[in-house]
């Protein structure tokens, strides 16, 4: 079962205060990525999976979707999400994605943001995505990248010159970590980006696109903070299709 941080009053609240969280898509930094890889949306039936807030569930309906579910395990989420209108060709559902069953055959498009690394059984869960799909459907995802979350510690150091370094340690370790994030501890599944490829593979998806997320110079200009994604990457991005 994936930990429900989220319905923490305490860790929800803190995390409604991100940038991300206070401006949607506009304030991710690699939703210009993942909205190039998902293409056109119209006349789609699109399935995402963890939702949160329900920005992508939106985009998707205003970009002429024919019909969006989005799923997150958070009822908080949830329940913000339905806060904004909700026509009727979009719908969500309270459920864990460990153990969630997507009906066969009933979507386009399945995309996910930042919400895999939380969970410890993706090879069920790709499976299902695979069955749910056309020959040719489109999977696209994001997920922390394995260098960042492959530290016990996601912490910054500090090199004999001041210079900050990402303490890259354990990579190879894989499985789950209880992380410090927002006052709350995170439990988060690290794997390789060799295992993410492989499990899309033997789910028997084709990588399309891979992109280890970096901002572009005019990110920069515009979010000078973002500028410690140069010494290392915080998302990994992935695109895939039905074979």
């Amino acid at each position: 079962m994936a930990q429900n941080i989220y319905d923490n009053p305490q860790f929800f609240d803190e995390y409604a205060k991100m940038e991300r969280s206070v401006d949607g898509l506009a304030a991710a930094p690699e939703w210009p990525s993942l909205r190039s890889m998902v293409g056109d949306v119209k006349d789609a039936r699109a399935l995402d999976l963890g939702c949160g807030y329900g920005w992508f569930c939106r985009w998707a309906i205003e970009a002429g979707a024919h019909a969006v579910h989005g799923v997150d395990v958070s009822q908080r989420m949830i329940d913000k999400a339905k806060s904004s209108t909700v026509p009727a060709n979009l719908t969500y559902q309270v459920a864990d994605l460990d153990v969630f069953e997507i009906p066969k055959d009933s979507y386009d498009v399945v995309y996910s943001s930042l919400a895999f690394h939380y969970l410890q059984d993706l090879d069920r869960l790709f499976s299902q995505i695979h069955d749910t799909l056309p020959s040719g459907g489109r999977f696209v995802f994001s997920v922390e990248h394995p260098i960042f979350t492959a530290p016990f510690s996601q912490t910054w150091q500090k090199s004999e010159h001041q210079e900050l370094i990402w303490p890259l340690n354990n990579y190879f370790r894989e499985g789950m970590r209880d992380y410090q994030w927002l006052g709350s501890s995170v439990r988060k599944c690290h794997r390789t980006i060799e295992t993410y490829i492989r499990t899309i593979a033997r789910c028997r998806f084709a990588l399309v696109d891979l992109e280890e997320y970096k901002p572009s110079d005019e990110d920069l200009k515009a979010h000078p903070d973002w500028k410690n994604a140069l010494q290392r990457p915080m998302f990994l991005l992935i695109s895939a299709r039905r074979i």
